[in-house]
């Protein structure tokens, strides 16, 4: 049985702890049992997750830099499982009070009025994490707290009365975690609060000095200052912020991989027997997409280019292979390279443009990121291949639009005929003519990698042909692909 008053909890040996203290001690008894922290997170191994552990076990306060889609917000919810499972506070307390060490009025005064009856409760450590947005309306009220009348006119106290205070987010969460996203869109005065509580324990409300030595561990997200125009923070609260941990990008394409498959909603069970295999080269390719467009010069890199940007991708075209497997009546969803084409609306809201890339447009692009990523992870799996024979058949005048409504078998009926593609396509790949959903997905991608290399083009309906005399005299492809697209807009 768990004590039900302070004179039980006295009996029960039970120690209070700081907050700071309580994580201290959880995250050493973790990792002294091999735990796995930070569940879910990948690719902050060598770097972010050993700056958090240096953060907790230094008792500082922490704030993550980094641009959108890095992860911040989960590594900031996953600090709860650092807390107790359940702490005691004082019944009716709106601010987790301490049955030991009250800190509010109404709890000092249940304590001195009950005595060891005072009756206490038990608070799980998820109501022990308290987060909030900043936006430039966020007041102090919200924050810190606002006299409430109406408590001084029942209670018939004074204005003046800390009884008549409504507390705001901060104080509620007095004793465990309290977070605050995109701290610099939050207008200066409430960050003066904020310092005010760190360095003093105190502020005033409504001209009432209140002293409130909250207990509590306070960790901020944000894009780095130079990063935005919106706001910063202000230079004696970024001073007394312990750890500053810097987040950051998959830096490599696997790692990029692994968060995508682990996110992105790929299992489809709208219908019996249907299964989802995406090729490994298709995989890496939308990955990759993301790696180019976050070096691209057209796009803005103070804003970032999201892991959400491969994730959503990743659905999109999933979802584009399923609505073939549903007009073909196949069971296999297995994407190929126009699927990815098909995704364009889950790409373009994901890109701020600099000037050059809204001259050109989030369409074009997005079309020109799928290009040269094609190439990228088409050279890593089919170097040294030779498609000569290929791209011959091409250059006789023939054509090839393998559509992406048009089943398995239709697509091959059409491959056989190019001379020597099906076969090599299968040299470095672990599959056979019999995967044929997986065979037409590996052909297309080939194409799309010759096309990447210039060696045949791609027509404003997907389909191949043969690259012109004109364009093979010119110089700057990249931009000559882009002007040849111009129905698009």
């Amino acid at each position: 049985m768990k004590p039900k008053t302070l004179g039980e909890l006295r009996t029960s040996g039970y120690q209070s702890r700081s907050v700071k203290d309580e994580m201290r001690t959880n995250l050493i008894k973790k990792l002294r049992n091999g735990e796995k922290l930070f569940r879910g997170i990948v690719g902050y191994d060598e770097t972010v997750i050993p700056q958090l552990i240096n953060a907790v076990l230094s008792k500082h306060n922490i704030i993550l830099l980094g641009t959108r889609g890095q992860a911040k917000s989960r590594i900031i919810r996953q600090l709860t499982e650092l807390l107790d499972e359940e702490i005691p506070i004082i019944v009716g307390s709106e601010i987790n009070d301490n049955p030991f060490h009250p800190l509010s009025a109404y709890g000092k005064q249940q304590v001195e009025v009950h005595g060891d009856e005072t009756k206490i409760d038990w608070v799980n450590r998820e109501f022990r994490f308290v987060e909030k947005l900043a936006t430039p309306d966020v007041t102090i009220a919200d924050i810190i707290g606002d006299v409430d009348p109406i408590k001084a006119a029942k209670g018939g106290h004074l204005l003046s009365d800390e009884l008549t205070i409504h507390f705001g987010l901060l104080p509620r969460a007095n004793r465990g975690i309290f977070a605050i996203n995109e701290l610099p869109d939050l207008a200066g005065k409430i960050q003066v609060g904020l310092f005010n509580i760190m360095q003093e324990g105190d502020v005033q409300i409504k001209g009432y000095p209140v002293r409130l030595p909250l207990d509590v561990l306070l960790v901020f997200s944000a894009n780095p200052e130079d990063y935005t125009a919106r706001g910063k923070i202000i230079t004696p609260l970024k001073d007394r912020i312990g750890s500053e941990i810097s987040t950051h990008y998959p830096k490599e394409i696997g790692l990029g991989v692994e968060i995508t498959k682990q996110e992105a909603w790929t299992i489809r069970d709208n219908f019996d027997g249907f299964t989802v295999e995406i090729p490994e080269f298709i995989a890496e390719t939308v990955e990759q997409i993301a790696f180019e467009a976050r070096d691209d010069q057209r796009i803005d890199k103070r804003s970032g280019v999201s892991q959400r940007f491969p994730i959503t991708v990743t659905e999109a075209m999933v979802s584009n292979a399923e609505r073939r497997t549903l007009i073909t009546n196949e069971e296999e969803i297995v994407p190929r390279i126009s699927d990815i084409y098909s995704s364009l609306p889950a790409m373009t809201g994901k890109m701020e443009l600099e000037y050059e890339g809204e001259q050109i447009g989030a369409n074009k692009l997005a079309r020109d990121l799928i290009k040269k990523a094609c190439g990228v992870i088409f050279e890593g799996f089919f170097l040294g291949i030779d498609f000569a024979p290929t791209i011959r058949w091409f250059d006789e005048g023939n054509k090839l639009l393998l559509s992406d409504t048009a089943s398995a078998d239709e697509c091959v009926m059409l491959l056989e005929t190019i001379p020597e593609l099906i076969e090599s396509t299968l040299v470095p790949l672990e599959f056979t003519r019999k995967d044929r959903a997986k065979l037409v997905s590996a052909c297309e991608f080939v194409l799309e990698g010759l096309y990447a290399q210039n060696k045949i083009s791609r027509n404003e309906e997907g389909g191949y042909e043969a690259v012109t005399k004109t364009k093979r005299d010119r110089r700057g492809l990249i931009y000559d692909d882009l002007t040849d697209l111009d129905s698009y807009n």
